[in-house]
Order: structure tokens, then sequence, then C-alpha cells
């Protein structure tokens, strides 16, 4: 989950067409879906950071750029612009650090006394589901899990399940509620995390998850190995994927 910077993207769709362009507005071309794409990305970074933006301006400001028209601002009027909307949304994000704390801290209280979770000295939250029977993980240990992650609100922001793959990722790599847990978990364990903000991203707003924010995962640890077993496997999985590449293209050659 990176940061996303909105003048970049704001550059990347100059890239897109205009509807006129695009057949009145029809994906019928690789252009046109290829412009679709860099848009619908650029929409979906700007609400998951909660971003507002005038979309009927921003296809204008397109629309002028694409077809060499006169700026209806000038470079100083749009820079200010920009600095405005920045620190009204800055104040925004403020006041909901502190809606959200509160909000977590009450959550959290809460939750420590239900059947089942046990806290640590860090204030971590845990629910055992499934204990499993394998090893520990290490600091240095390399791990295979499945998650889902939400807010308390139940709103979702990552999974691997979505994705349809589980996430392999070195223990010492990953926020400190997460490196705690997993040092506790055994191979095979299903565990339901409850993440203070300060063991998680604490005030620094991430994509799909606003500053302050309690993070509840539902977390498998499927696999442990070591960085070096890990190297290891990728270079066999690379080098096999290297070989099978190379066999068609001696296939397609001979035809």
């Amino acid at each position: 989950m990176k940061h996303f910077k909105v003048w970049g993207c704001a550059l990347l769709v100059v890239g897109l067409f205009s509807c006129d362009q695009m057949g009145g507005g029809s994906l019928n071309s690789d252009e046109s879906k290829y412009s679709y794409a860099i848009g619908y990305q650029f929409a979906k970074n700007m609400k998951d950071q909660q971003v507002e933006i005038n979309s009927k301006a921003l296809a204008m400001a397109i629309e002028d750029v694409m077809k060499d028209k006169k700026t209806r601002l000038t470079e100083e009027e749009m820079q200010l612009a920009m600095k405005t909307m920045y620190e009204k949304r800055k104040e925004k994000e403020q006041a909901s650090a502190v809606e959200n704390k509160k909000a977590g801290d009450d959550y959290l209280a809460a939750n420590k006394d239900k059947e089942g979770v046990k806290t640590t000295e860090t204030g971590l939250q845990y629910k055992v589901e499934s204990e499993g029977d394998g090893p520990n993980p290490k600091e240095d240990s390399v791990v295979t899990v499945h998650y889902k992650g939400t807010l308390i609100d139940g709103k979702e922001f990552d999974s691997s399940y979505g994705r349809g793959q589980p996430a392999t990722f070195p223990v010492g790599g990953v926020i400190p509620g997460w490196q705690e847990a997993l040092k506790l978990m055994k191979k095979g364990a299903k565990w339901k995390l409850y993440i203070p903000p300060d063991l998680a991203y604490g005030e620094r707003a991430r994509p799909g998850i606003p500053a302050n924010s309690v993070l509840v995962f539902d977390v498998e640890l499927m696999d442990i190995s070591t960085a070096e077993a890990h190297k290891k496997k990728m270079e066999a999985e690379m080098e096999k994927a290297q070989k099978a590449q190379a066999d068609k293209d001696k296939e397609k050659s001979t035809k």
C-alpha cells in the first residue's frame, strides 16, 4: 500500500482522450480501453485517498491540453488552487485522525473483554481461532499467509483471499503488530488480530486506511521458511519459467 501523489498522477491522466476521440464514449479500440484504464486507476486512487475532484473540470483540462487550447487558469492560479485544496485536505485528515483515535480506543476497550480475546503488553489484541501445530516464525523468517484486513466498521481495505493468492514476505518487513503476532503464531494457525494505530500506521493515512485507524485482520499462517530457502525457491521458479519460455520460443522458430 504506497502513497499516491496527486500531481504526478494528474500528469498521467493528460494522456487520456476525449469522448469525441473515443467515438462518443465507446470502448471499442485498444487506445480507448487504455485511456479508460488510466482514468479508472486515477479515479480509484483519488477515491481511496479521499481526495475530492470535480470530474467535469478535470475532463475540461484534459480536453484543453489534448487540443492545444489556451489554458483557462494561469500557472499561479493553478498552483494556488492545488495548495489551497492540499491544506483543506490536511485539516480534514487531522480532524478525522482525532475522531478515529477516540473511536479506536473505545473499540479496543470493549473488545478486550470479549470471550477469547487476549491482549499483549504492547496493546496488540488477538483471538486464536485455530492453534496450528507447526513451528513459530522468527525475526528473520519468511512467511506465506492468507489474510483479510478491515477497519473497525467492517470496511475491507486489503485481502489476499480476494486476489486468490497468498502473500509471502519477511516477518521483519511488515507493521509492528503483524511482526509481534506472527512470532507468536504456529504454522497452520488462524488468528484474528486487532491492531492499535501505534502498532500499525499511526497518524499516517494510507489508501483505504484513515489516520489513527485500528486494523482488524483475519490471518492464516500457511508456511514458514528461511530467507535463504525462499531465495533459492524464487531462483528455481525463475529458472523454470525462463526455460519454459525458451522452449516455447524454440518451438515457434522451428515452425
